[in-house]
């Protein structure tokens, strides 16, 4: 009886011949080109210029995004691809700080930018030379977007910026901020009419080197060389130009782009998850005891069979989401129900994991530490696990049910 940790331990119905192909040459840069340099990124809390740069080269920060803009525009499942094999890496910042630049805070250029903000901003992205973050979470608002309080006067062809912006990805090198504001008069995020509150929410670009622009790092101890950062606004003045989309539609292309970005998530917590599992195999089969390795040991396979098991299943239902979103890219309930399984899945895999090596997965130091801060991290970001409970039986079951 062998333990198969292959990529695929069921053949997807999804991925084609060309798919796996593409699987077995983005492994083979991430691991020749990342993975030997991303334990000292993680450690330094940075992703150095040239690698982004490289991975533009590969075509693997446009994967998503038009010709137009200097993407691949490739299908779902190219990038279905990439996120697990980034997410196989095994560091959580390397993984997070890609996967928002790629999928989250360029997906708002994308979808609702005009051509001069693509230009100015979307193109150089897709081509690695200016990185991006996203500003949305607040000091008093994460998921609850109806207590976002910055705000953005107008003034003329301006806009004048005020705000805090919290736990922001990709912020302590990021050239330009994706970011949600309120544009109009002060809002306390505290009022009872959050639709109200919801319907005055506005995106706009502000770029790192405005004045008023203050950028401090976060001490979060996951996602390291994704350099978390808290930014301040101070009379931070751009171009009304700089909207993103139209005034006040900032809500509805948050719900919008926010499922690519929790298909995103799950994915790569998929990977995550295949990739605690490769390592404690190796472990198990490694370590001896009582005159025979412990991946010998029945109890010890059992459990190592139920978290493959575990793994796989959601990696199915991913797909499932991926495809779903292909379909239709307000998939909320396949895309909160892949994120919300993987995120909680990755989160049991690596505590599980750090559990079966032992004292050794305790040690200062060991990676398994920071895989398990990285994966109970995930069940927060885009959505914490009871926001996506919450949002799975709203539109998977009562609506659903509603309209029988």
């Amino acid at each position: 009886m062998t333990l198969d940790l292959a990529p695929a331990a069921t053949t997807s119905p999804y991925l084609t011949v060309e798919h796996e192909a593409f699987r077995e040459s983005v492994r083979a840069f991430l691991h020749r080109e990342m993975a030997p340099h991303a334990a000292q990124w993680e450690r330094e809390r940075t992703m150095p210029r040239p690698v982004w740069r490289k991975l533009a080269g590969q075509g693997l920060l446009g994967l998503q995004h038009a010709r137009a803009v200097g993407g691949e525009e490739k299908d779902i499942f190219h990038s279905v691809v990439f996120l697990e094999e980034l997410g196989r890496l095994g560091f959580g910042g390397v993984r997070f700080a890609v996967a928002l630049h790629a999928y989250m805070a360029t997906s708002y250029l994308a979808s609702d930018g005009s051509h001069a903000l693509k230009e100015r901003f979307l193109r150089p992205a897709v081509a690695g030379e200016l990185l991006a973050g996203l500003a949305i979470t607040e000091p008093q608002a994460g998921s609850d977007l109806s207590r976002l309080s910055a705000t953005a006067r107008e003034e003329g062809d301006e806009l004048v910026v005020d705000g805090e912006k919290r736990f922001v990805v990709n912020g302590g090198f990021a050239d330009f901020f994706v970011t949600a504001v309120r544009v109009g008069e002060a809002h306390n995020g505290t009022g009872p009419a959050a639709g109200g509150a919801r319907r005055d929410l506005s995106l706009c670009v502000i770029e790192r080197e405005r004045p008023g622009v203050h950028v401090s790092a976060n001490d979060c101890v996951s996602w390291r060389a994704s350099a978390m950062a808290d930014v301040s606004f101070q009379g931070v003045r751009i171009p009304r130009a700089n909207l993103i989309g139209r005034r006040n539609g900032g809500f509805v292309q948050i719900m919008k782009n926010m499922q690519l970005e929790r298909l995103a998530a799950g994915l790569t917590a998929v990977g995550d998850a295949a990739h605690c599992l490769e390592i404690t195999w190796r472990h198990l089969k490694r370590r001896g005891a009582f005159d025979a390795t412990l991946s010998t040991r029945q109890a010890l396979r059992h459990r190592m069979a139920d978290l493959l098991t575990e793994v796989e299943a959601t990696r199915q239902l991913a797909h499932y989401a991926a495809w779903s979103y292909a379909r239709d890219p307000l998939s909320i309930t396949a895309c909160s129900m892949a994120k919300l399984k993987a995120t909680e899945v990755a989160r049991t895999v690596a505590e599980e994991c750090q559990r079966l090596h032992g004292a050794d997965g305790f040690r200062e130091g060991a990676a398994l530490v920071q895989i398990v801060h990285d994966a109970q991290a995930a069940t927060v970001a885009a959505g914490a696990s009871e926001v996506m409970r919450d949002i799975v039986v709203q539109s998977g079951y009562e609506e659903s049910h509603d309209h029988r």
